[in-house]
């Protein structure tokens, strides 16, 4: 039994449900015409004509049946006048993104995902001409339409075209790094895709760029063999095992929608997106000397922060959220913008997430510096100092919700001089609460926009302090 079209939701990025329950035929056909009369509706505020509003682009990822959802789509979107194109094949998000955003006719794009979400899930997510991610103002107003259809779905279809998107993506991609470099460095890397859109993508592309390659996690299973395709432990341990295994330099780790990293060093160590995009910052001001703001989300870590102070560029933080980010990357001059749960963009690419791109700047600034990732983390610690960070989510009941949010978010009076024995120096309320501690630790606690659950960050010098901080914030939430 699916859901009513008024309960049809767009979360943080998108709309997503099980497939077969809440994500059927019959909704999927709701929500690209809702979505496409909204883009109509935009289209001819901005001078184009009812009968031309222009381009909308329709791409897709790995799951279960999903190619067969996005010819619906496509033809859905068709008979609101626009010129659809329809991927090929599965593609990362990313590449629709850079697909609308360099199609002069194109307004907008629809892509079916569901990102990092279990293999059984399936969505929808709207991107804007830019190639940015639909903002809740334009999702609200499909989520209005959607609340007034009390009819049953179109049945009207219409005609699209089936293009290749990934071609001039990829190629873009290769312009972006420095290929001579990358092609004499010898590098071996595992790439490990989960299963999900990026899957033979970026492989190749490496090993067209003179990489070793060694690729797991890439059949055409859409039950993804059990994993969740984001790229984070426990998910990326079959790449954490891989690369030591074969004495390679590194492992690329992407989400099932391609647009976020993961990585691992020669060692067998989980590389954080925290240090990745530390990395990258650093690779793209000292070795391409790129200039711009840098801007993440108030979860960044403490080391982005003193790179960014030593490098001289201007460091913006934002609540969490790539939309927030998005705004920053719409005002100019931004060379980089990231999220701690593995998204980074550049806008002068496109104005969204890129996990692929992500993979071949490391391997530029590896390739450029002759030094496998292991070493290129030791000389970002010896320049910023070694921050350690956790993540974890503590389930609440309706209650003890209800009380931590009276107590501790901005409503409430929650203000320590000290946590967990250390000086609290600053408290920013943008999103959640984050103490800010002496020594650049900080503990955030933030419920889950999408689940009965708060959110807890912390960030410290050491492992062990990072688990104390988690520890209390527990006990702070669990008694609020």
């Amino acid at each position: 039994m699916g859901e009513a079209a008024s309960d049809i939701h767009f979360g943080t990025d998108g709309w997503r449900a099980i497939i077969g329950e809440g994500f059927t035929e019959p909704n999927l056909v709701r929500v690209v015409d809702a979505a496409a009369r909204v883009f109509k509706e935009d289209a001819v505020a901005a001078g184009r004509s009812l009968d031309d509003p222009g381009t909308l682009i329709v791409g897709h990822d790995c799951r279960l049946n999903a190619h067969a959802y996005a010819e619906l789509a496509a033809e859905v979107a068709a008979t609101h006048g626009f010129a659809v194109k329809l991927t090929q094949d599965y593609c990362p998000t990313p590449t629709l993104c850079w697909s609308v955003a360099h199609d002069p006719d194109a307004v907008g794009g629809i892509m079916l995902t569901s990102s990092h979400n279990p293999a059984e899930y399936l969505g929808v997510k709207l991107r804007l001409a830019d190639g940015g991610a639909a903002g809740p103002e334009l999702t609200g107003r499909v989520e209005a339409v959607l609340a007034a259809d009390e009819g049953v779905p179109t049945d009207q279809r219409g005609c699209y075209q089936v293009v290749d998107l990934m071609t001039p993506y990829l190629q873009a991609l290769r312009g972006m790094v420095d290929e001579r470099a990358i092609r004499d460095a010898g590098l071996r890397v595992v790439v490990d895709p989960l299963y999900g859109a990026g899957r033979h993508y970026l492989a190749d592309l490496l090993r067209d760029l003179g990489v070793e390659v060694a690729e797991i996690d890439n059949d055409a299973d859409p039950t993804f063999d059990g994993l969740h395709p984001e790229p984070i432990p426990p998910w990326v341990d079959r790449c954490i095992a891989k690369v030591p295994e074969l004495g390679f330099d590194a492992g690329f780790i992407n989400d099932g929608d391609a647009d976020r990293i993961g990585a691992v060093d020669e060692h067998g160590n989980f590389v954080n997106p925290h240090r990745i995009m530390t990395l990258i910052t650093q690779h793209l001001a000292e070795d391409k000397g790129m200039t711009g703001k840098v801007v993440s989300t108030v979860t960044a870590s403490a080391m982005l922060k003193r790179m960014c102070d030593a490098l001289g560029l201007e460091f913006v933080s934002t609540p969490v959220g790539f939309k927030w980010i998005y705004a920053e990357m719409q005002k100019g001059g931004v060379l980089l913008g990231g999220e701690e749960s593995g998204g980074i963009g550049i806008p002068g690419h496109v104005m969204e997430r890129d996990g692929l791109l992500m993979a071949l700047l490391l391997c530029e600034t590896m390739a450029q510096k002759g030094r496998t990732l292991g070493q290129l983390v030791d000389d970002m610690f010896a320049k910023v100092g070694r921050m350690e960070f956790t993540r974890e989510g503590l389930s609440l009941s309706d209650d003890q919700m209800a009380a931590f949010r009276q107590r501790v978010l901005p409503a409430g009076t929650y203000e320590p001089d000290a946590f967990d024995g250390i000086a609290v120096e600053r408290i920013d309320r943008r999103d959640g609460v984050k103490l800010l501690l002496k020594g650049d630790a900080w503990v955030m606690m933030r419920p889950s926009g999408t689940e009965p659950l708060v959110r807890i960050y912390a960030e410290a010098p050491t492992a062990e302090e990072v688990a104390s901080l988690i520890a209390e914030a527990k006990r702070v939430v669990e008694r609020a």
